[in-house]
């Protein structure tokens, strides 16, 4: 009996729905956090009187370095742990950044809560994929409703009330993004206390099982299954026998040193090529891995700052009729369009004739690319929110299916590090590069991003497999996969 059939026959239950609204605190942050750069922008730059580009250039750096070191992480040490830290360091750098004496400082501050944005999605996903079977595997892509859902909060609840009701040019009254901060960071230090004392997140079942903690990942599934109310009939030998069914060999049992030294030492030396190298093991995998996830990846990430980062200035240069809380008022309806794009999505990666290899290209190029350039022609206010309010929708359909394809496509042994390879891509081109050197006031970073987003469509074809159905990624289907048996011993 594999894990992916005890977590069948646990089926979806009290834990597995509790789980799906503290990982959703993670996606809040995942967009919360990213467009709150471009809500205090304009205000930052009028205080400091410097060039707010860099302050993206300091959260593209946090990124970047959250996705590569949190998604390894969770291979060598696992989820639980980091499930709440990253949390915890958003939250006490939202904090601190409210508190910025000057510009440096809270770039500072932008680029470590950052690092712990960018841990919420690398580890949040993972967690929640792990646990929930794969007859409900589309909520991965559901989940993106929280990314709507931390915009909406942004905009309406704290950015509308705040942000355009104590900015004016002077310095010393200048507060409104002071206190956005604030407010921003006692949301998530909330959520982290909810998560901390609210939730009893168990290790991954698949993470014990790849580090031979046999015993340890039944009873991590015994009590998902007595919190659902279910019993299992997993076993230590039955986990064994589909092991060996699959390729793998018991565990050495030798004895092992427990000193603190021996247990940091077997830690560090985790840390190399052997969670890389399986990621190329197969042309199928060759071809996910190096040549269309994270170049995909890569271009979405280069092209939605160059039109969601800079949106606010935009609308402010090209609506000379516009109010002065028409900004948050653009923001507060974007967020709303874009909570059906994500249920949307939802249902039709299940549908066999798009999944999520038919619907991600669709909504690129069909969908998101092609708004995108099409909104260069708005000359009204009206027509500007028209445009918007479409890419909004095309948006969270685009990025949900994205959040279940990457890490559907990885062995589950490797997954964490698969998707840091995705997530590094994606921050390293989102550096708002582009836009340090182009004129920001045309709508040239605007035709970029509509014309990435179509390549990036016609990309998506190339990829060598479809994940929907897939329970991680199974034995069962080994012809994705060069029928390389070891890839999957421990799923």
């Amino acid at each position: 009996m594999s894990l992916n059939d005890a977590s069948q026959e646990i089926g979806m239950g009290k834990y597995q729905w509790r789980l799906f609204f503290v990982v959703g605190f993670g996606f809040f942050s995942g967009n919360l956090c990213p467009v709150t750069t471009g809500l205090i922008y304009t205000s930052v730059t009028c205080e400091f009187d410097v060039q707010g580009e860099w302050m993206l250039l300091a959260q593209a750096l946090g990124l970047l370095v959250g996705a590569i070191f949190w998604a390894i992480a969770c291979d060598v040490w696992g989820c639980r742990c980091f499930f709440n830290l990253t949390i915890l360091l958003t939250a006490v750098f939202a904090l601190a950044a409210g508190a910025a004496p000057n510009y440096t400082t809270l770039c500072a501050c932008v680029c470590m809560w950052s690092i712990g944005v960018s841990g919420n999605l690398s580890v949040d996903s993972t967690v929640f994929l792990e646990f929930i079977p794969a007859s409900h595997q589309y909520l991965l892509t559901v989940l993106s409703i929280w990314w709507a859902i931390g915009q909406l909060v942004g905009s309406l609840a704290i950015a509308w009330p705040l942000i355009s009701n104590f900015s004016c040019p002077s310095a010393s009254t200048n507060q409104g993004w002071r206190y956005y901060l604030f407010t921003m960071g006692g949301i998530m230090m909330v959520m982290w206390f909810f998560r901390l004392f609210g939730f009893n997140l168990q290790e991954s079942p698949k993470y014990l099982m790849g580090c031979g903690r046999d015993e340890e990942a039944v009873a991590s599934a015994h009590k998902v299954a007595a919190i659902n109310g279910k019993t299992s009939n997993l076993t230590v030998a039955r986990l064994k026998e589909a092991e060996i069914l699959v390729g793998g060999s018991n565990q050495n049992n030798a004895k092992m040193d427990t000193s603190a030294k021996a247990f940091a030492m077997r830690k560090l030396s985790k840390f190399d090529a052997n969670h890389v190298k399986p990621l190329f093991a197969t042309p199928k995998l060759v071809a996910s891995t190096r040549l269309t996830n994270p170049i995909i990846s890569a271009l979405i990430g280069l092209a939605f700052p160059l039109y969601n980062g800079f949106l606010t200035y935009y609308l402010q240069t090209r609506g000379a009729a516009l109010r002065n809380d028409s900004v948050f008022i653009t923001y507060l309806i974007l967020s709303i369009m874009g909570i059906p794009g994500a249920l949307i999505a939802g249902y039709l990666v299940e549908l066999p004739i798009l999944g999520r290899r038919g619907l991600l290209p669709f909504s690129l190029v069909g969908l998101t690319g092609v708004v995108v350039l099409a909104s260069t022609t708005a000359r009204t206010s009206n027509s500007y929110l028209a445009w918007d309010c479409a890419y909004s929708f095309t948006c969270n359909v685009m990025y949900g299916v994205l959040y279940a394809l990457s890490p559907e496509s990885f062995p589950t042994k490797h997954r964490g590090t698969g998707n840091s390879l995705v997530s590094s891509a994606n921050h390293i081109f989102g550096a708002p590069i582009i836009a340090l050197y182009a004129d920001i006031t045309t709508s040239i970073p605007i035709w970029i991003s509509g014309a990435i987003y179509v390549v990036s469509g016609f990309l998506v074809l190339l990829l060598p497999f479809e994940s929907r159905g897939k329970a991680s990624v199974d034995p069962q289907d080994l012809e994705c996969f060069g029928g390389n048996k070891s890839l999957f011993v421990f799923v």
